[in-house]
């Protein structure tokens, strides 16, 4: 354990439990529904309200092997290509195998999905699939209506929620085991009041990580908290290099900041073409699906392209598709366009890239235990090992699906007990950083690890980090009065720092491209020296300390106690070199 904690008062109030999870999108909510159903006292603490997460804004859908000759085994070849050979294979079985009949849970929960004439569920295609496998809601509100009925459930259920709360860190027993988390809730109280909820089990869905970028289509909660708390407690991180943009993001002109509209990948799927000015599709002969191929290739196409031609946006041309297919096939990314002035209907999308999805995240091993003892992860802020270096299209909430039931299942299964909490940091007090350092923040990790990285880029940025982390400490050091007050916004341009270190010093050790990490210096994939991971941990001094690992996952791994659900092989990391 490291002892590191933010800088905030000792708790004033506090909750007791047995399960606390933090997050309310689809990982979190079903994880908290199955632990209440099997008598577990749980409690969830959600950032904003329960259905503001991101799970609420996925467009596309959820992927299973559900239709007509569609197998597990293809849906997992198509993971496989997608992750750029840094799948873990057993992690991604699993998640294939599972999930149909996850799926099928969720539609018992109360989830309705589009159908057929026939009643069957209606499957559509994406990028780096090749079969109509995503189920979809309400044309392209699938995450809206995944959320809609997981929150009613969670709300029959009576489950105690706490909304509006900013989780903070981890609390610990004298043995270093989990007990609980420190929060704040926003709105209420004093500017800096802290609570805690005492629980030995801590599941952390926090989300991803995209408000770290200039433009992304995360939503503004999701600043890497998830992340920061697991480094400061100890735990393993994997793979954060790997940030996915996703290719079609509505231009809404240059220096545009925050959360931007996705255009989804399924428009695509129902045969959007991606073109230059002229009209040209330049994605032909670029790879054998053309606009369908995984998301790192069509995001560096188009980042080609503008270079090429020196613009700063593509066009996404779905004239063909008429009035009354956008009207009900996606009538939320046309009301979307609308509002920003353009009509898909008569005129193509501008469309960018911009930060979408981290594949890397927390480390666990297949049923979401990270290193640190009652600490799991599930959703976007864990690395199961399923996504490798590039997520597949609408493999997230599927994951998080999956994942969930695990973590349930191995929690029910143990029913953890933690010692005493113990609250105080072993390391004096943790520098602040001042909000308006986040701007500044989401400038540098645009710049210098966006889409494009070289070692020069990635270089800058890391000296630019390092000055604001340097200064924060020397300010606290000397006592100075321009310390950062603490405060949700301290906090989060707080979070916000380590993680872009630590993602900074990822990409900078992986010397070579990979699914959606791109180094114009090294722009060849290197298998024989970087076929493996790099899994970070943060020092008691605040450094990230990166090695290199052969597999993700950890072991061991007991069968599930999740309802038809095939138990999965031990997988056991071959640690290959430490490095400062």
């Amino acid at each position: 354990m490291t002892g590191i904690r933010l800088t905030a008062p000792a708790p004033g109030w506090s909750i007791d439990a047995d399960v606390v999870v933090v997050g309310s999108g689809v990982a979190g909510l079903t994880t908290a529904l199955r632990c209440a159903a099997a008598g577990l006292a749980t409690v969830v603490v959600t950032k904003a309200r329960l259905d503001d997460g991101s799970t609420r804004w996925a467009q596309g859908g959820i992927a299973a092997a559900l239709g007509e000759g569609d197998t597990p085994e293809q849906h997992l070849d198509d993971t496989l290509v997608a992750g750029a050979g840094l799948c873990d294979g057993a992690a991604v079985r699993m998640l294939v195998t599972e999930g149909p009949d996850a799926v099928r849970r969720l539609i018992g929960t109360g989830a309705h999905f589009d159908t057929t004439e026939s009643g069957d569920i209606a499957l559509t295609r994406e990028g780096g699939h090749h079969r109509r496998r995503i189920a979809h809601a309400g044309g392209d509100a699938t995450g809206a209506e995944i959320s809609r009925a997981l929150v009613e459930a969670v709300r029959e259920a009576a489950l105690h929620t706490v909304e509006n709360a900013l989780v903070l860190d981890l609390l610990t027993d004298a043995g270093g085991r989990t007990a609980g988390v420190t929060l704040h809730v926003m709105g209420e109280g004093q500017h800096d009041g802290v609570g805690a909820v005492h629980a030995p089990a801590v599941v952390l869905a926090t989300g991803g990580m995209g408000q770290v970028f200039s433009a992304t289509t995360n939503p503004a909660v999701s600043t890497g908290d998830g992340v920061a708390l697991a480094l400061r407690a100890g735990a393993e991180i994997s793979d954060l290099e790997f940030v996915q943009f996703h290719p079609t993001v509505l231009f809404l002109g240059a220096g545009s900041e925050g959360q931007q509209p996705l255009v989804s990948e399924a428009v695509r799927g129902e045969g959007a073409h991606l073109v230059d000015a002229s009209g040209t599709r330049f994605m032909l002969g670029q790879h054998e699906l053309a606009e369908l191929a995984p998301r790192d290739i069509v995001a560096k196409a188009i980042t080609r392209r503008m270079e090429l031609l020196g613009t700063e946006h593509m066009y996404l041309d779905a004239r063909h598709f008429g009035a009354e297919m956008w009207e009900q096939r996606f009538p939320t990314i046309l009301a979307a366009c609308r509002a920003h002035g353009i009509d898909p209907v008569t005129e193509p999308i501008p469309v960018a890239p911009a930060a979408h999805y981290a594949s890397g995240g927390i480390r666990t091993d297949l049923r979401g235990r990270t290193t640190v003892p009652g600490l799991y992860a599930c959703g976007e802020v864990a690395c199961t090992g399923v996504h490798g270096a590039n997520r597949l299209a609408s493999n997230s909430l599927l994951e998080g699906l999956v994942f969930a039931e695990r973590i349930a299942a191995d929690i029910v299964e143990d029913r953890p007990r933690a010692g005493a909490a113990e609250t105080g940091d072993d390391h004096g007090p943790s520098p602040l950083i001042a909000p308006e350092a986040r701007s500044t923040i989401q400038r540098i990790m645009t710049r210098g690890a966006g889409v494009l990285r070289s070692a020069e880029s990635l270089a800058a940025a890391a000296d630019e980090l390092e000055a604001l982390h340097n200064s924060a400490a020397l300010a606290v050091e000397a006592d100075e009065p321009k310390v950062a007050v603490p405060g949700v916004e301290a906090w989060e341009a707080t979070n916000l720092l380590l993680v872009s270190r630590v993602l900074v010093a990822a990409a900078r050790q992986r010397e070579e491209t990979r699914g959606c990490h791109w180094r114009e210096d090294r722009p060849e994939r290197d298998d024989e020296n970087w076929r493996r991971h790099l899994v970070v941990r943060l020092t008691p001094e605040r450094r990230p300390v990166l090695r290199r690992t052969e597999t993700q996952a950890f072991g061991p791994v007991r069968p599930t106690q999740a309802p038809d659900c095939a138990a999965a092989p031990p997988t056991h990391p071959a640690d290959v070199t430490e490095e400062p």
